[in-house]
């Protein structure tokens, strides 16, 4: 278990990326604005896709915020 609070899981065969935050899968993203997205509605409304691409709080499992491909 990490101790990051948001796990991107790897692209599944469409593309798709898992979402979890805090224990709780929020769905499946297909770019970094669509994290982004999630991220916001868990509340951090002012994150954009250069916040999610930094970000310390993300573990990215099966490459990082460029791979969207299975």
């Amino acid at each position: 278990m990490t101790g990051k609070p948001v796990v991107i899981y790897p692209p599944d065969e469409d593309g798709g990326r898992r979402v979890r935050v805090d224990g709780v899968i929020l769905g499946r993203a297909f770019s970094v604005k669509d994290v982004a997205a999630f991220m916001q509605t868990a509340g951090l409304q002012d994150w954009g896709e250069m916040d999610v691409v930094r970000s310390e709080l993300i573990e990215w499992r099966g490459g990082g915020p460029e791979v969207w491909e299975h």
